[in-house]
This record gives structure tokens, C-alpha cells and sequence, in this order.
């Protein structure tokens, strides 16, 4: 029992400086463990889930690449036929057979070729990827530009036009559409899906036709706007593929001759920097249309069409033009119609509030149109504002039978409205043979919510008629007629 009392370790007392038991300072340590351990476990698990280079298959990826990059025989002709075949989409309007032209088009190849020969230093790959890129752009706006040449059908459809104004949506597109693209190259077991994905998102083939289109059409406007869609499509797709391979380190390829591997790792830095310089400068660009093309929408939808013009004034909202230019000479051309133009002080309201509440409209140039000015321009305006309001109304079926029904309730209205005077005026002058004839038309009479259209009869009486008869024969004669037309409101009126 000594031995054992001797054994036993004494408590542990706090000191008498005031300091942390023991026993806390171990608990503290153990909540920093623990803490440390679930950051730990969280780094791991995400980097299981984001981590892509240990699947990676580095070798299999580039000599793929490199193999999708020569163009000749039957990817020629591959190129040729997806061209076609986008025009012909195009031109129909057809959603469907432009993204069949897009999964068959072998455009892709030589961009990714060269976003992979900048990113290893292998300049006899971005010689050919360049060659054969330029080559298969060129190819690609011939053909369309002969198939709308000699199609008879040129007709300016939406699919069409959608490919001549780039904006902001279309980079990122580009730039993510690039980045999925060459992850999936790069996994062990190609992600076929994501290829064709990619394809149809970037969008490389319409473009090259719409430029096409343009030189056919004798339309310049559509061939750089085109174009210019094409570019950025391109330079982004080939930056995502670069900045992904530097990503996950694929070799450099080395040179034997030192000065050699200088001279060639110049040029392809160079050829990287000029990739750069455009893409950053055509983000910027693009970036800055938007916010200028949403402050103008906000400004048409919040100051110019909520404003109560005089005199009955209506604002045509359907023909609003906003055209945006960076030279600071934008226009947003606004349409009226009504008796009187724009008062001075309307007009002078909406400078002031486009200059101080909307900071990239501080340069541009209101264009206002009004029909007091030219009568046929207002009667142009109406005609399409009425089209604009009957093509919503017909939007759903219901609202098509509606108007059908309205339609066919007004025809037989009028229909029923026609009556068979001739045989009315041969009973009349049975019956009263001072009646010398008989007649009807139409009087229009306006409500406050509605227009009624009334029957007014005529009766004009011989000059040898009593005055006193002809009083008492029309109260007869409107009786005989209500029971006639089976209307009450109709209208006699007495001709001498």
C-alpha cells in the first residue's frame, strides 16, 4: 500500500502567476488539431474532385492534337460539305441543320493546334496549324459565298443575322467552350460528348458562312461583323487551350542548338503576346458595348417610353434603333407619330436625365423622328405598329380563336345588315300608294366605349299626300319595319 500511494502522481496545481491550467491548454490544442484536420480533409476532398492532372494523358492528347491539324483530302471535303450545309441552314432558318453543320465541321483542329504549339515552344506545329487555319478560313467563305451566289434564295433570316453583332455572351462562350473542350482532350478517354457540346456552343461554322452571305449579297457589314464573331471565337478558344496546357505542364520541346531554342522560344512568345494583346482588347471592346447597349435599353423602357406626350403623341417602341460606335458618335434614333412633334421641353428632359443618370450615354446623339414632319412616314409607323399589336394578339391559339370569332360575329353582323329593299318598297306601295320610293344607309353613331352602326329608311312620299296621313302612316311603316330587319333601333326619316 506504501509502494502504491508512492506511485500516484500528485494533481497538478495552477501556478501563482495566474496561468491556464494544463488541462485547458490541452483542449485548446486539440480544437486547433481538429480544425486543422477538417481543413485538411476539405483540401483533399476538393482537390479529389477538381484535381484533372492525374488523369491526364499527356502524350495521347498531344499527338491527337497534332494529328487533327493537317487539312487535305477528305477533311477538305468534310469542310466543304458542313459549309453547304450550314448555308442551307441558314438560309431556311432552321436551327437544327446548323448545329448538324457544326458537329461535322473539322474547324476546330487547327486552333487547337495552335493554342498547343504556343504552349510547348513547338514552332514547326504552329507554322502548320497557322497554314492549314487559314487555308480551311478561306475555303470555308468561298464555298458559302458561291452557294449564295448562285442559290436564287438570299433571304436576310435571324439565324443569319444573329451572326453579325458579337457581344460580351460570345466571348465567354468562346473562352469557357475552349476550356471544356481541351480537358476533355486531355482525359484519359476523350469525353466525346463534351466535344460536340463545344462544338455547337462556339459556333465556329455560321459565322464563316454569314461572311459568305455578305459578299454575296453585296453586304460589307455582315461580312466583318462575321467575321469579327469568327476572330473572337478563335483567339479565345486557342487562349483557353493555352492557358489550360501551361496549367498542367505539358513538356516543352527542346532544341539541340541553344541559340535555335532562343530564337524559336522569341517567336512563339511573340505569337502568345499577339494572341493576348487582341483577346484582352476585344474583351474590353465588347464589354464596353454591353453596359453601353443595356443602359440604352434602360433608359428607351424607363424615361422615353413612360413619358405622356401632348396632343395624343404615341411613341413607336418596335422601331427604336440604338447604334453604338466607339468613336463617341452613337445614335439612339427614337420614332413618334402623332399631330404635333416632340415639345422642346420633352426633348430637352430627356437630354438632361440621359447625361446625369446614364454615364455611358453622355455622347450620344438622340435622334428624334415624329409624323408631324412627313405624313407618309407616320402612316408607315402605324401600319406597323397595328401589324406589331395584331402579331401579339395572335401569339396563342386562344387568342387566335378569339380573334376569329370577333371576326366572324362582325361579318355576319354586317351580313345581316343587308337587306332586300327593292322587294320591301313594292310591299310598301302596296299598302300606302302615295310612297313614291324607298331607300336605307348606314349611320354610325359613336358611344363613349363603342361604335353602333343603325339602319336609317327613307320614305319619300308623292306630292299629293296628306301631311296628316304621312305622320300617321310612318309610325306604321317604322312598326312594319322593326319587325322587318327584327332590329329596334333603327332610324325613319320622311323625303320629300
Amino acid at each position: 500500500m506504501e509502494e502504491n500511494k508512492g506511485n500516484q502522481t500528485p494533481p497538478v496545481q495552477g501556478n501563482n502567476n495566474g496561468d491556464a491550467p494544463s488541462g485547458e491548454g490541452q483542449s485548446q490544442d486539440r480544437l486547433k488539431q481538429d480544425f486543422t484536420g477538417l481543413l485538411g480533409s476539405l483540401r483533399d476532398f476538393l482537390k479529389e474532385i477538381f484535381d484533372i492532372r492525374e488523369k491526364t494523358d499527356k502524350e495521347t492528347t498531344q499527338k491527337m492534337i497534332i494529328e487533327d491539324v493537317p487539312f487535305k483530302g477528305h477533311t477538305a471535303w468534310i469542310l466543304v460539305c458542313s459549309i453547304l450545309v450550314a448555308s442551307v441552314g441558314l438560309n431556311a432558318n432552321s436551327a437544327p441543320v446548323i448545329i448538324g453543320a457544326m458537329l461535322i465541321s473539322p474547324l476546330m483542329g487547327p486552333i487547337l493546334g495552335i493554342g498547343l504549339s504556343i504552349a510547348i515552344n513547338d514552332i514547326d506545329t504552329l507554322r502548320r496549324a497557322l497554314t492549314n487555319f487559314l487555308v480551311m478560313v478561306v475555303l470555308s467563305v468561298l464555298t458559302a459565298f458561291l452557294f449564295f451566289k448562285v442559290f436564287p434564295l438570299r433571304e436576310e433570316s435571324s439565324e443569319l443575322l444573329a451572326r453579325t453583332a458579337p457581344d460580351i455572351r460570345d466571348v465567354l462562350i468562346a473562352f469557357f467552350g475552349g476550356l471544356a473542350l481541351i480537358i476533355a482532350r486531355t482525359k484519359k478517354g476523350t469525353i466525346a460528348s463534351v466535344i460536340f457540346g463545344v462544338a455547337i456552343a462556339t459556333a465556329l461554322m455560321p459565322p464563316l458562312c454569314t461572311a459568305g452571305f455578305g459578299l454575296a449579297i453585296g453586304k460589307y457589314s455582315y461580312f466583318w461583323g462575321a467575321m469579327y464573331l469568327f476572330t473572337i471565337n478563335t483567339i479565345f478558344i486557342g487562349l483557353a487551350t493555352y492557358l489550360m496546357l501551361k496549367l498542367l505542364r505539358f513538356r516543352m520541346v527542346r532544341y539541340a542548338n541553344s541559340v535555335k531554342r532562343k530564337r524559336i522560344a522569341q517567336i512563339v512568345s511573340l505569337t502568345a503576346l499577339l494572341v493576348m494583346i487582341p483577346a484582352l482588347w476585344t474583351f474590353y471592346n465588347v464589354f464596353q458595348e454591353s453596359l453601353y447597349m443595356k443602359q440604352a435599353r434602360s433608359f428607351v423602357d424607363k424615361v422615353v417610353k413612360k413619358t405622356e406626350l401632348p396632343k395624343g403623341g404615341v411613341y413607336l417602341h418596335n422601331l427604336t434603333e440604338i447604334n453604338y460606335r466607339r468613336d463617341s458618335t452613337s445614335t439612339i434614333d427614337l420614332y413618334f407619330m402623332g399631330d404635333d412633334a416632340v415639345p422642346d421641353h420633352v426633348e430637352a428632359t430627356w437630354e438632361n436625365t440621359k447625361n446625369s443618370d446614364y454615364s455611358k450615354l453622355k455622347n450620344t446623339i438622340l435622334k428624334i423622328e415624329d409624323g408631324a414632319a412627313n405624313e407618309a412616314f407616320e402612316q408607315m409607323n402605324y401600319l406597323q405598329e397595328l401589324y406589331d399589336s395584331k402579331k401579339i394578339e395572335l401569339e396563342s391559339k386562344e387568342s387566335q380563336i378569339k380573334v376569329l370569332e370577333r371576326e366572324v360575329n362582325r361579318l355576319m353582323a354586317v351580313a345581316s345588315k343587308s337587306f332586300p329593299i327593292n322587294q320591301w318598297a313594292n310591299e310598301a306601295r302596296a299598302n300606302y300608294p302615295e310612297i313614291q320610293e324607298m331607300g336605307y344607309y348606314y349611320f354610325i353613331k359613336a358611344r363613349a366605349d363603342k361604335l353602333d352602326t343603325i339602319p336609317v329608311f327613307t320614305v319619300n312620299w308623292k306630292a299629293e299626300a296628306d301631311s296628316i296621313s304621312v305622320q300617321e302612316n310612318m309610325k306604321k311603316i317604322r312598326n312594319w319595319l322593326v319587325i322587318k330587319t327584327n332590329l329596334s333601333d333603327i332610324i325613319l326619316e320622311e323625303r320629300n
